[in-house]
């Protein structure tokens, strides 16, 4: 536990113990309807015995469904006998976002993965963003955070990591990447969310990290959800976890960089978002990306907006209708350009980090 102020939440489930539990983190909520309420963020422990211990997060997000739906599976169908050490799993932990099917909190407007590390006294995000920080992720040796591109844009099934200055950290990091197995796969040098992050909360406590963007449009496809499903099992036998049998991936993924700002799109007006370019296209620096059209005055000439650099579309808007400042896309170029000695050609086994204490 950390030595800050103790979080305000709390678990309905013993989570040091063997064995398969199944609760809520109980977080209270005092409103007109139910003076005395809390509302009910899902947990659920699974232990046995040494060795890893495991975060296992989605719905930071809630209208990112295909990590929620395959923890889901994982949780119905996982039992302490397939696994070697300790996994904690919040399959919604934005629960009010969850079930009201939206990016942010009905409740408070709040963005989880941009409210770390929280507060205990602060709104209600801000307190489950303390809570997972302070209260779920110290003794843990992994965090990982299976976001999509929700409803307003749609990624190539994609894993994600930081870059890290420490080629050892960096070459565990890839190799989960590779383990995971997702089409793409992509290293950031500057983090959307910068240090507000889940990502930002594990690299502060010691944890090892790695997250996911597995498709988008606010709602799930078969695909998407097979590499969420396959992918989380690969990467838990990586990590020395699942003790299972795991599918290997169909092609190795193709490792990507992630710059700063000029490997992003935004609309520089508001109308009608026309693509120019699909996911998955080769791009030049100056291509058009996307017309945006004036539907309240037809007459007007679109503007164009342009690719900044050479690139791979790994992620594009959804929504027609854009504002000044929107993303319209997001590139990937080649990691090996960047470094090489990090890109190892095959994943190997994680090295045992369990018990480690930072």
């Amino acid at each position: 536990m950390s030595d800050k102020k103790p979080s305000r939440l709390s678990a309905t489930i013993d989570l040091t113990k063997n064995g398969k539990h199944l609760g809520f983190v109980r977080l209270p909520h005092s409103v007109h309807r139910s003076a005395y309420g809390w509302l009910p963020i899902p947990i659920v422990s699974i232990k046995n015995g040494a060795g890893p211990k495991v975060l296992l997060n989605a719905g930071n997000h809630g209208d990112e469904w295909e990590g929620q739906l395959a923890l889901g599976k994982l949780i119905r169908t996982l039992q302490p006998k397939d696994i070697r050490g300790h996994l904690i799993i919040l399959p919604s932990s934005n629960f009010p976002a969850a079930m009201n099917g939206t990016r942010t909190s009905p409740i408070d407007g709040g963005n989880l993965n941009r409210s770390f590390p929280g507060d205990p006294d602060g709104t209600v995000t801000q307190q489950i963003a303390y809570f997972i920080e302070h209260s779920i992720m110290p003794g843990c040796d992994y965090a990982f955070d299976f976001h999509s591109g929700g409803s307003s844009l749609m990624y190539i099934p994609s894993a994600l990591a930081r870059r890290y200055d420490d080629p050892e950290k960096q070459k565990r990091s890839v190799e989960r990447l590779q383990a995971f197995g997702a089409p793409i796969s992509y290293i950031v040098t500057t983090p959307q969310g910068e240090d507000r992050t889940l990502s930002a909360g594990a690299e502060r406590q010691g944890v090892e990290t790695m997250g996911t963007e597995l498709g988008g449009t606010g709602k799930v496809t078969p695909a998407a959800l097979k590499v969420a499903e396959q992918g989380i099992k690969r990467l838990l036998a990586h990590v020395g976890v699942f003790k299972g049998k795991v599918t290997p991936p169909p092609a190795p993924t193709k490792i990507l960089a992630v710059g700063g700002g000029d490997y992003y799109v935004y609309a520089p007006d508001g109308g009608v978002f026309e693509p120019l370019a699909e996911l998955g296209d080769e791009v030049k620096k100056g291509q058009p990306a996307a017309a945006i059209h004036f539907h309240d005055t037809p007459w007007r000439k679109p503007t164009v907006a342009r690719f900044e650099r050479d690139g791979t579309v790994i992620c594009m808007r959804i929504p027609g209708r854009t504002e000044r400042g929107d993303c319209l896309f997001h590139l990937g170029s080649p990691w090996e350009d960047e470094a090489p000695a990090a890109a190892p050609a095959a994943a190997k086994p994680a090295a045992k980090r369990a018990g480690r204490k930072k």
